[in-house]
């Protein structure tokens, strides 16, 4: 049984070859405090809105996801949030009663619910989207672009391959011709 301060080791990489990076776990604990505090700040401002509206943090996460890919499948976006239909069944109903979010049958399979942003649904996600999108790029700028490449690094090394695998859909379409 290893002791609980002994050092973790991690690979990082670098242009000129593999090095262990060394860790210890008071680190890896100081790590995820500024996870945690990070999380709790940069949803403050959005939670204020969504507060005003009688809305929490699974609509703004439907909605984020729903505007990121109009004429989602419901299917695909329980995959990404992980939920339970029950749940988002919930938040849907929210959603579409107070006219954020429509859904149409598919055209191929019929049973098939796709999702889109109306009008009032991209103005409010967008208006989420202004009070993150200041924090986010402030710490870009003042962290400079080999921290910010090394933060996507760490992030996608956070994720599972599931969600690796949303983020490189989501960016092959955003450079698609």
């Amino acid at each position: 049984m290893p002791e609980p301060r002994a050092e973790i080791a991690l690979h990082a990489a670098k242009t000129a070859g593999s090095n262990l990076l060394f860790l210890r776990e008071e680190d890896i604990r100081a790590a995820q405090d500024m996870l945690f505090f990070a999380y709790r700040d940069f949803t403050a401002g959005a939670d204020a809105i969504l507060d005003e509206l009688a809305l929490g943090r699974a609509h703004h996460r439907t909605l984020h996801f729903i505007g990121r890919s109009p004429g989602i499948p419901v299917s695909d976006l329980l995959a990404i949030l992980r939920i339970t239909k029950q749940s988002l069944a919930r938040v849907l109903t929210a959603l579409i009663a107070q006219g954020y979010v429509s859904q149409t049958q598919g055209r191929a399979d019929r049973r098939q619910r796709l999702l889109r942003l109306t009008a009032s649904g991209q103005a409010l996600e967008r208006r989420l989207f202004e009070r993150q999108r200041e924090r986010l790029a402030t710490a870009y700028r003042d962290a400079g672009g080999p921290a910010v490449e090394g933060f996507k690094r760490v992030m996608r090394g956070i994720m599972d391959a599931d969600g690796r695998a949303t983020m490189d859909r989501t960016e092959r379409l955003r450079t698609a011709p």
